[in-house]
């Protein structure tokens, strides 16, 4: 079922304040549309929304000319509205793409929800982790580097509240 509506913006628009006209009007051709075609899902098309959005949000289009469309689909029925005389494009459903590397192992697992997911989880986590220090050996030797001096620094630190700790008491015992 196809029609073709003037939808009348301006009155729904100036209810709003300046900063919100745009997307005010955006919801009242929504709302037109549910009226008049009974059905709740409303999707706008490409070109209609940049006609709405065309002078920014402070000024919107006193009244916009579109074509509705009611869609029946496996998912459910929508209505789709786009400007008049405008090719309708088809709206493509977004597949879910798997994630490669460890990220998409760990997802696999999780998915079978059980004790032996999250073993096979920990054992894909150690897998990643010995590839790492094979392809660069040096990274594991530097961190241990880093790692001794940060405990040389504690060790000074540490010496040095002594050693002002100690001075502070000699001093507080002559006063």
């Amino acid at each position: 079922m196809e029609r073709t509506y003037i939808i009348p913006l301006r009155k729904e628009w100036q209810k709003a304040p300046m900063y919100k006209r745009t997307k005010k009007a955006t919801a009242a051709t929504k709302a037109f549309l549910v009226k008049h075609m009974k059905i709740a899902n409303v999707k706008l098309g490409r070109h209609l929304n940049m006609k709405l959005w065309s002078q920014g949000y402070r000024h919107p289009p006193h009244k916009v000319e579109v074509s509705v469309e009611l869609i029946k689909d496996k998912e459910g029925d929508y209505v789709y509205a786009e400007l008049v005389g405008v090719k309708k494009e088809t709206l493509k459903r977004e597949k879910t793409e798997k994630k490669t590397g460890l990220a998409g192992k760990i997802d696999e697992f999780r998915g079978k929800g059980s004790e032996q997911a999250e073993h096979k989880v920990e054992e894909v986590k150690a897998e990643e982790k010995a590839i790492k220090e094979l392809k660069n050996p040096k990274a594991e030797s530097q961190n241990k580097i880093e790692a001794e001096k940060g405990d040389k620094k504690k060790d000074m630190k540490d010496r040095t509240k002594n050693v002002f700790s100690d001075s502070n008491k000699q001093q507080r015992s002559k006063k």
